[in-house]
């Protein structure tokens, strides 16, 4: 047997457990966004909303009628309309194999399916012209760089049925409006390319011109040259733009018809005195474009090539027929990239803040306070009167730290002991001072101090005089 002393000193030694590693958890970074796509934040809206709303005013004001597009079409409707041979189609547009096998695109353009809409809806049979508008996203794998993004949005007008140069001169008129409404010095560039019999001439005298100068273009222009002669009219290469200043004008090959109608398009705008200048070799990027073709750039931005243009369009008289419709429907139109329109407003400094900006704050403490409050709240909205809360806190102080945030005029504070009484808090925001009111009549006494602060006076009532005898 050990001895005792042995054995207590051995029960004072500590019994170690064993070190269990526990394994480190793995954070996943947050997603990021694909390259070329983006979000639109709650503070750029008030630019987007005023864009909206003022498209949707000119569409009412000239009796466009609103269509709503997919955003899925099949591919072959963009490969017949925009051109095989068109950077869209080659290189930019978002194709692929859906799981029944169907080959389908989403829509880099929306002009095609303005077209297919007009064939497959018989609006052949509907009062000629047909005028639709549109808005919503497009999709194409471009490079992205500022103001320009892999899907982006457009709007645009499309008037279908009619031939005249009105049209054309009253869309371009349209465009212009549409800018001058929002503020934005714009200046048409535009051109007239005939129809594809009347560049078959131009384009041989084309290609013979830039013969003696195939060493000095890119591999994308010499394919073009090759392919799609009118596109190299379209390239960005600071080289070419150069050599375009000796090249032949599209203009001296057609036909005296087309001539005339082009005239007839300027004369009108001349008459409206809509600023615009002569581009000879202004193409656009789209193979189903005849006659009239134009774009619109900001004031001053003469010198900067197409690629800062805010919108553009033109005739296309040819597309309907190409798609199956009936020979011979004339159509024009034109789209505007939203984005850069955004852009040009936030430059200017212009929609900074929205339109219905909450310039009261409702704090409550308690739950008292709070069931109170929700029905205080939907009084306000029941009067159009926005109020911004914060009904997730309950300390005081953190709901007038975001009141001030804010930047509201008012804060109206109802506690307990408020509830009870039947009372509210009103605090000027600016001046610091408060007092205590009728919460019955909350929205009225709310109503007039704001109305105050605008610098909005009723109207005093008429005096009624003394009664003749």
């Amino acid at each position: 047997m050990p001895p005792i002393k042995k054995l207590e000193k051995d029960k004072k030694k500590p019994i170690k457990a064993p070190v269990v590693e526990v394994p480190k958890k793995k954070v996943k970074a947050a997603p990021e966004l694909l390259r070329g796509f983006r979000d639109i934040l709650p503070e750029e809206q008030p630019r987007w909303d005023l864009v909206q709303d003022t498209v949707r005013q000119l569409a009412d004001a000239y009796s466009f009628g609103r269509v709503e597009l997919p955003i899925l079409e099949r591919t072959e409707l963009f490969i017949r309309t925009v051109g095989k041979q068109t950077d869209i189609v080659e290189k930019e547009m978002y194709a692929f194999e859906d799981a029944a096998g169907e080959k389908v695109a989403l829509r880099p353009e929306a002009t095609a399916s303005i077209a297919r809409t007009y064939i497959n809806h018989g609006m052949l049979n509907l009062p000629q012209p047909v005028k639709l508008w549109y808005w919503g996203p497009m999709f194409r794998h471009d490079r992205p760089q500022a103001g320009r993004y892999r899907q982006f949005n457009q709007f645009g007008f499309e008037v279908i049925g009619v031939e005249d140069p009105i049209v054309d001169a009253q869309l371009i008129i349209i465009a212009t409006q549409l800018f001058r409404d929002l503020g934005i010095d714009v200046t048409i560039q535009i051109n007239s390319i005939g129809t594809p019999e009347m560049r078959q001439a131009y384009l041989a005298e084309l290609v013979s011109y830039f013969r003696p100068y195939r060493s000095q273009l890119s591999d994308d222009d010499k394919r073009r040259l090759q392919k799609n002669p009118l596109r190299i009219l379209d390239s960005k290469d600071p080289a070419v733009q150069e050599l375009l200043a000796g090249a032949p004008q599209i203009i001296d090959w057609l036909s005296e018809p087309a001539k005339q109608h082009f005239m007839k398009v300027l004369e009108f705008l001349d008459e409206m005195e809509v600023p615009y200048v002569l581009n000879p070799h202004l193409v656009r990027g789209l193979d189903y474009y005849t006659h009239t073709v134009f774009e619109i750039w900001e004031a001053g931005d003469e010198g900067e090539h197409a690629q800062n243009a805010l919108g553009g369009g033109g005739r296309y008289d040819q597309l309907i027929e190409i798609l199956g419709g009936r020979p011979e429907t004339p159509a024009c139109g034109f789209a505007v990239g939203v984005e850069r329109v955004v852009k040009a407003l936030a430059q200017r400094g212009i929609a900074n803040e929205a339109k219905n900006k909450p310039k009261v704050f409702f704090a409550q403490l308690g739950d008292a306070a709070r069931r109170s409050g929700l029905r205080i709240f939907e009084d306000f909205r029941k009067q159009g009167i926005s109020v911004a809360e914060a009904f997730g806190k309950s300390a005081l102080k953190a709901q007038l730290e975001v009141a001030n945030k804010l930047d509201v005029d008012l804060t109206l504070i109802l506690g307990q002991k408020e509830v009870l009484d039947g009372t509210i808090i009103i605090r000027d925001m600016e001046l610091g001072a408060q007092e205590i009111v009728d919460s019955s009549k909350i929205v009225e006494l709310v109503k007039k101090r704001l109305d105050k602060k605008a610098g909005i006076v009723e109207e005093p009532l008429p005096v009624i005089g003394p009664s003749a005898p």
